[in-house]
């Protein structure tokens, strides 16, 4: 009887697709890098008469970094609104799930309120059942004695 060979345990050309995957994963040094701010100078400022070419260049230089810092200061104001966002949807589920909490818990009453009337009643039920045996016996035992002191009064 022929059998069918195990697959390997390990395939070669998927650990290597694997490996492939992760050092994708792995930024390059460029991409580590930070990037250098835009070369245009931002509105807000402007040369001076009489300023050195070294002064210029530094000035434009120090600019530059303190634009890309704003710009980057606004990018993260951007993501916390877009974080406020995403918590007001989560308070505004919350919201709806507390007000079905709710309807839940007064179904949850109004089930323990319809089980103890049934409780309650059931038990009244059987006193009036145990009352009305007791009388019955009570009354059978009366006939009872009273057949028997005739018997007597007739012997």
């Amino acid at each position: 009887m022929a059998q069918t060979p195990k697959p390997p345990i390990f395939d070669v050309i998927d650990i290597e697709r694997e490996i492939e995957e992760e050092f994708r994963k792995i930024p390059t040094v460029r991409e580590a890098q930070p990037t250098a701010p835009d070369l245009a100078m931002p509105d807000y400022v402007e040369h001076r008469d009489g300023a050195t070419e070294i002064g210029k260049l530094s000035a434009e230089a120090v600019v530059r970094e303190y634009e890309a810092a704003a710009k980057d200061i606004e990018e993260l104001g951007a993501e916390l609104v877009g974080h406020v966002k995403r918590c007001e949807a989560m308070t505004r589920d919350a919201l709806t799930v507390i007000e079905e909490l709710k309807e839940t818990a007064g179904r949850y009453r109004e089930e323990a309120k319809r089980v103890f009337l049934h409780i309650e009643n059931c038990s009244l039920v059987t006193a009036e059942v145990r009352k009305t045996c007791i009388e019955m016996r009570d009354r059978i035992a009366a006939s009872a004695e009273g057949e028997n002191k005739t018997k007597e009064l007739a012997s």
